[in-house]
């Protein structure tokens, strides 16, 4: 049952609890010492801005599968995404040169991460705040991840949990697999929230990595059957299949799902029910076109159902785990906080310069 460490940031006090999640995070993910030095580091750098230049705000800490590309032997990689309501930055790549703006912190800024990073990004809009992400993976024969996007990959994906009131363990979880050129996207919420939540949800993701071959509506079948046992869940399975540039989507109970296609956003629709207890006895499967223009946003109930999408048109080109983090950043405030654990996974297509 995967961890997620939700540290707030708001007195240097808190900076230490970052780097320690981290280290335990990357003791989880299987990180040898030097890269496990490597994501406490990024976790302090990221926590140390948030405090200087972000007037404080979030940590998420969690194990997840690499955007795209695998990792070795299927281990998962470390995840650090720092949000922040605050004033954001005018000039981002000047905020990523070495020694900009980050005295008496542990390394050299916003660069350092971004060297030690397998992967790493910055999206800042002025007076909304600053999404940081980083990912760590296992090394390689040169030191790092590979973490390369395989030739036949059209699509990448990527999330962020934050569990509700700070537990221990969220509810929520999401996860995707590849299997040929079909990419599988799923998000599931255990009914409640904690450890029981937790458990129909991992459920959920372990019957996800064996049924990657299975058409969504088939594949919601073979989990209703795997939840019976636990508290049950709402899912949605959204599944591209790269040979015929169709999503084929499915839900039951209360996920959000939203297309963006060019300028405008359309609603995927879930079926009522809950997956392992009172599952829909018909799972139609919805189809809709795929281009390079597409963006799907799947969200649970934690985050508000008429959450405004952000305007930022550059959006879109930014890793999904980084729309993620925005998306739960424009949907909250410290006036306006989650109301459950809340999950927001993302498929987007690969980008140009993300080559193999």
């Amino acid at each position: 049952m995967p961890r997620v460490w939700d540290v707030p940031v708001h007195d240097s006090t808190r900076v230490r609890d970052a780097r320690v999640a981290a280290e335990l995070a990357a003791g989880l993910a299987g990180l040898d010492g030097k890269r496990t030095a490597a994501a406490a580091l990024v976790a302090t750098e990221l926590a140390t801005n948030l405090l200087k230049h972000g007037r404080g705000g979030q940590l998420l800490i969690e194990n997840v599968a690499p955007a795209a590309g695998a990792v070795p032997g299927g281990m998962s990689v470390v995840q650090i995404a720092a949000i922040d309501h605050g004033p954001g930055m005018a000039d981002v790549p000047a905020a990523l040169r070495d020694g900009f703006s980050t005295a008496s912190s542990l390394g050299a800024g916003l660069g350092a991460c971004r060297r030690v990073a397998d992967d790493f990004e910055l999206h800042s809009v002025p007076g909304r705040g600053t999404v940081a992400l980083a990912r760590i993976g296992p090394a390689r024969a040169g030191g790092t991840a590979d973490m390369s996007v395989p030739a036949a990959a059209t699509v990448r994906a990527g999330g962020v949990n934050v569990p509700f009131a700070g537990a221990e363990y969220s509810g929520d979880a999401w996860a995707w697999v590849r299997d040929g050129r079909r990419t599988t996207l799923m998000l599931a919420d255990g009914l409640g929230h904690g450890r029981e939540a937790a458990v129909a949800s991992s459920a959920a993701v372990e019957t996800l990595h064996r049924s990657g071959h299975l058409p969504p509506a088939e594949m919601l079948r073979q989990l209703d059957t795997a939840l019976r046992s636990t508290r049950g869940a709402a899912l949605a399975v959204a599944q591209l299949d790269a040979d015929t540039g169709r999503l084929h989507f499915s839900g039951v109970g209360n996920i959000g799902a939203r297309l963006r296609t060019g300028d405008g956003w359309r609603p995927l629709l879930s079926r009522p029910g809950i997956v392992g207890a009172h599952r829909p006895h018909t799972l139609p499967e919805q189809q809709v076109p795929w281009g390079a223009d597409c963006l799907l946003v799947l969200h649970t109930d934690g985050l508000p159902s008429r959450w405004i999408p952000s305007s930022d048109a550059r959006l879109p080109s930014f890793d999904p785990a980084v729309i993620a983090a925005v998306t739960v950043r424009e949907a909250s405030s410290s006036a306006r906080p989650v109301r459950d654990d809340t999950a927001v996974a993302v498929l987007a297509p690969t980008r140009p310069d993300r080559t193999p």
